[in-house]
């Protein structure tokens, strides 16, 4: 997908995901946080080529991508609501719900610290570097407390 479709997307998103988002069916919840991770994934590997230099460092798409990251990390936090534990085959771990306050603990730290990320790649590859990694290691806890290894329904 090209990042300007994502760009689109998001933009379109942004206007009603929390409005919308407590009024989804379960499995409509559980597809649009699948697909949030999908595009959350390739703006990270844009990025992560970037920084290892098998890319071009482009201020401008990085700052984009940066932004594509911080929005939809946020915006997903509501796709994992109440009853969105089922309803479509997912990898989330149950315990997220049967865990809510230390989920949402990490899921919280890790909106901000994917808040910084736009900053970080207005910067240079090197401060993106840093916050990139930051991100990242969000992104490994969070997975490896909270995402199932086999999906589930």
């Amino acid at each position: 997908m090209q990042l300007r479709h994502v760009i689109v997307l998001t933009a379109a998103a942004l206007g009603t995901v929390a409005a919308t988002a407590q009024t989804f069916k379960p499995e409509d919840q559980i597809k649009y946080r699948q697909s949030v991770m999908q595009v959350t994934q390739r703006s990270l590997g844009a990025l992560n080529g970037m920084i290892r230099g098998d890319t071009p460092y482009n201020k401008e798409l990085a700052v984009k991508h940066a932004e594509t990251i911080a929005n939809l990390i946020a915006w997903s936090g509501a796709s994992f609501g109440p009853g969105t534990d089922k309803g479509a085959p997912t990898r989330a771990d149950a315990r997220i719900w049967s865990e809510p306050d230390k989920f949402k603990a990490l899921y919280d730290k890790h909106i901000a610290e994917a808040g910084k990320l736009p900053a970080a790649a207005a910067g240079d590859a090197n401060t993106l570097k840093a916050q990139f990694a930051e991100v990242t290691r969000n992104c490994k806890t969070c997975h490896d407390d909270y995402r199932s290894r086999e999906y589930r329904n």
